[in-house]
């Protein structure tokens, strides 16, 4: 453990500048609360921020993130408060120590609330400042480093799957490489234990036969650089364990079917002698087709800048070989912490980082907790490609994306936008999966909207929570409408004229926020018509039957307009119930069928009687058809009909029609009183989380 001279001493020789009685008084501070305290391991807890603070200054970063690393579990294990931190050591640390705590409380494993709202805080603090992050991921670092002290299998299994799915991840996209390996590699030890022993001992088995066969081929091509005039660094490696676990999984192939397992870095003083010793490698070994990928002219979105190629050495041995400068190699292993320590003033890097910038936007539009999960993990968590506008910009996407993950990366209105796209010059499907490369151009329409069956293929978390929250605002105005109309109809119950005075005194009353909440809940029948009545105007119902006095009767219809005794039916196409508009269709040696005004079958009855119709008086309801869309999820089905039950609807006949994951069709057959009821119905099932789309047939 560091001491606490040793700590300071190590800020002072990057930062002459440093308080050091503030370091000392922060070091002090930790070790006092922390007080007793032990670890795991037996060793005082301290030892761990004391760790954390020793990972920072190896990054080189400013006192008031060594500081923060010192005092980052204060606040969640000891009695220290965020006031008390910061009257002691400033606003800053208080916020950085504060959006720590915040990650700290995150647990991913189970998607609820909590853990949403906690991410959601944490990604708003990390875009102020990314020096959260770091500090986050040097402390998941350290206790990586001493998970085996821990007894209980299943804590040491949780605490490496989280860090192999979000934490090792994260580092990666920040450009911490150095943090993502060694991350990696220590998860990999837990969650597979059989398999890093073979593959470790397989490395250990062939270093042992082979020698120092990796020093042999560094100096040979340290050798071949040095006849064409270049003075270079070459170092060579195994690639690690997990790297050839994740290759064998990804291509099914066993350990000796591992051709490339060592990897090669050439590191020179500027750009053209990377692109020279690119061409020297290329014309003295053979290159691996396809394997070649330059990330100096196109970066990768963390910032990263390297050539990557693949060349065959002796005895068909194949090789990696990364050649970039001196200084790419120093930020491209430590990412924007190098940037942070080695830029200064506004050209850090806080909130300027494009993936970062869609989060916040993703955390905007996210509905609920388990949708904001999702979104994010698939933002920060999947392999790039890069694709590119008409005009050069350079976008990098999920593997898998489509034209319409590219729209939204552009904007959001673009994708809202979205009616068509050309990839490479010709018009193809917007389900069209992008490859390296492409050029895209997005076809925008003013009048288009989002369509719910994109969800079905877009892969990018921006572009599932901007189409499902504009998919969300156009039924919710949907919904709008029809309890506008069907508070006129309430209105048209009650005695004297309702003005705005009253609609205004039924919002406070029933504590909305505005006249369009008001309408929402009429038409998504969270409010019942004695309800409404009630807040308009108080009183009005203590006549009226109650609610609950509702019992299912058997339905009668009639019909105006046919002569007495004429049979009649309804038609099966369009489902007609009291309310709509009707007219009957009459056949030879047929019934007369009656249908809704706007159904289509009525357009193919251009050769028969059309018979002018309207419903009798003794009709109390009929059967309506509707078309479901639901989310195919547990419990899915449960919720429409405890929705259909509290609507007092009788589900005659229910029907799957169509799967297309994640989503599956039904078609409900439900017995309704009129088409006021029917309406309300509708309304309720699109303000159900578990419908994706409501329609009647």
């Amino acid at each position: 453990m560091l001491r606490q001279y040793e700590l300071v001493e190590r800020v002072k020789e990057y930062a002459p500048q440093a308080d050091e009685a503030l370091l000392n008084r922060a070091y002090v501070y930790t070790v006092q609360k922390h007080g007793t305290q032990k670890r795991a391991s037996g060793d005082p807890y301290f030892s761990h921020p004391v760790e954390v603070a020793g990972l920072m200054t190896e990054l080189k970063l400013d006192q008031q993130t060594i500081i923060t690393a010192l005092l980052h579990d204060t606040v969640e294990d000891t009695l220290a408060t965020i006031e008390e931190i910061e009257k002691l050591f400033g606003p800053d640390v208080a916020r950085l120590v504060d959006g720590v705590t915040k990650l700290s409380k995150i647990d991913v494993m189970t998607e609820n609330e909590r853990a949403a709202e906690n991410l959601r805080k944490f990604l708003l603090a990390m875009s102020e400042d990314l020096r959260v992050l770091l500090v986050k991921l040097a402390d998941r670092l350290h206790n990586m480093r001493t998970l085996h002290y821990i007894k209980k299998e299943d804590k040491r299994r949780r605490i490496a799957r989280e860090t192999m799915d979000i934490y090792a991840p994260l580092a990666e996209r920040v450009g911490m490489y150095e943090y993502m390996r060694e991350m990696q590699m220590l998860a990999f030890e837990q969650l597979e234990p059989e398999g890093y022993a073979t593959i470790t001992g397989r490395l250990a088995q062939i270093r042992s036969e082979e020698g120092g066969q990796v020093d042999a081929i560094a100096l040979s091509i340290k050798q071949a650089l040095a006849e064409a005039g270049l003075n270079v660094e070459v170092s060579g490696r195994e690639k690690h364990p997990y790297s050839i676990w994740r290759k064998m999984a990804e291509r099914h192939v066993t350990f000796e079917q591992i051709t490339d397992i060592m990897a090669f870095r050439v590191l020179t003083d500027n750009v053209d002698e990377c692109y020279k010793a690119l061409g020297v490698l290329h014309q003295t070994w053979q290159m691996i087709p396809g394997r070649f990928k330059d990330y100096i002219s196109t970066p990768k979105s963390n910032g990263y800048q390297s050539l990557h190629t693949a060349l065959i050495f002796e005895r068909s041995m194949r090789m990696e070989v990364q050649i970039r400068t001196r200084d790419m190699h120093r930020l491209n292993e430590f990412g924007l912490a190098a940037h942070w320590a080695y830029k200064q003033g506004g050209s850090r890097p806080d909130g300027q980082v494009g993936w970062l910038r869609d989060l916040i936007e993703i955390v905007d539009a996210s509905h609920d907790a388990e949708e904001l999960l999702e979104n994010t993990k698939m933002a920060i968590y999947q392999d790039r490609i890069f694709a590119f506008t008409p005009k050069g910009a350079l976008f990098q996407l999920p593997k898998g994306s489509t034209a319409v993950d590219f729209a939204y990366a552009v904007h959001t209105n673009l994708g809202n936008a979205t009616v068509g796209a050309k990839i490479n010059g010709r018009h193809m499907p917007l389900r069209t999966q992008l490859a390296n490369g492409d050029v895209v151009e997005i076809i925008k329409s003013p009048t288009s909207e989002p369509q719910l069956s994109w969800l079905g293929f877009v892969v990018t978390g921006k572009a599932r929570a901007s189409i499902r929250r504009a998919v969300r605002a156009k039924e919710r105005q949907e919904v709008s409408e029809i309890g506008a109309k069907l508070l006129d109809e309430i209105v048209g119950r009650l005695p004297g004229r309702i003005g705005k005075k009253a609609i205004d005194g039924a919002i406070q009353r029933l504590e909305m926020r505005d006249e369009e909440d008001l309408m929402f809940a009429i038409g998504s029948a969270r409010l019942t018509d004695r309800q409404v009545m009630e807040a308009l105007v108080p009183g009005s119902t203590a006549e009226l039957p109650d609610d609950g006095e509702w019992a299912h009767t058997e339905r009668a219809i009639s019909i105006r307009g046919l002569t007495p005794g004429v049979g009649f039916e309804l038609g099966e196409c369009c489902h007609p119930v009291p309310g709509d508009r009707i007219v009957g269709i009459r056949r030879p040696d047929h019934k007369v069928e009656v249908h809704a005004i706007d159904c289509l079958t009525l357009a193919n009855g251009a050769d028969v009687d059309w018979l002018d119709l309207s419903w009798g008086e003794r009709t109390t309801g009929a059967v309506g058809r509707l078309s479901l869309v639901l989310y195919n999820r547990p419990g899915t089905l449960a919720e429409v009909t405890q929705i259909l039950a509290t609507n007092r609807a009788n589900v005659t006949n229910l029907q799957m029609v169509h799967r297309d994951e994640p989503f599956g069709t039904y078609e409900v057959d439900l017995e309704v009183s009129d088409l006021a009821h029917l309406t309300r119905i509708v309304s309720a099932l699109r303000a159900s989380e578990a419908v994706a789309e409501a329609s009647r047939i």
